[in-house]
């Protein structure tokens, strides 16, 4: 299953890295969203490595829109209709410079490799009995592939 928002005016990685931390995280902290970004590039990190996770997706683009992974691109999610509504060349502030540094690998990982993440006033099922592997910016980081 894919999802079914098409973005045309995308023209690579960098663009839909960004536009997943916009719908992610873009009011939260910059550190925040440098860690949402963080949780994305250990996800394509690990789904590149032999018999890595393939849910994950493979690429920057495939990580992000996998199905199931990153609610901002569920259709069922609220910020999806807005990310599809955005004009070309939408000020994405920050988002888009810290996906460009994240692509170019210059983003340091505040999240000890963290592939998972919640807002610290949610607790998923997933999460129950799990040890955070950072907070950053109201958001819970873990590692759940070793």
């Amino acid at each position: 299953m894919t999802h079914t928002l098409t973005a045309p005016r995308v023209a690579g990685a960098t663009d839909i890295l960004a536009l997943t931390l916009w719908g992610e995280a873009a009011d939260r902290p910059v550190r925040a969203i440098e860690a949402v970004a963080s949780v994305v590039m250990t996800r394509v990190r690990l789904a590149a490595e032999p018999g890595g996770p393939a849910r994950f997706g493979f690429g920057v683009a495939g990580v992000c829109r996998a199905p199931f992974q990153f609610a901002c691109w569920h259709p069922g999610h609220p910020r999806h209709r807005a990310i599809a509504e955005l004009s070309d060349g939408a000020d994405l502030g920050s988002c888009r410079r810290i996906a460009a540094r994240a692509v170019a690998g210059a983003l340091p990982d505040p999240t000890g490799a963290a592939t998972h993440y919640h807002a610290e006033e949610l607790l998923p099922r997933w999460a129950l009995g799990l040890t955070p592997t950072a907070e950053i910016g109201g958001l819970v980081f873990y590692r759940l592939v070793a």
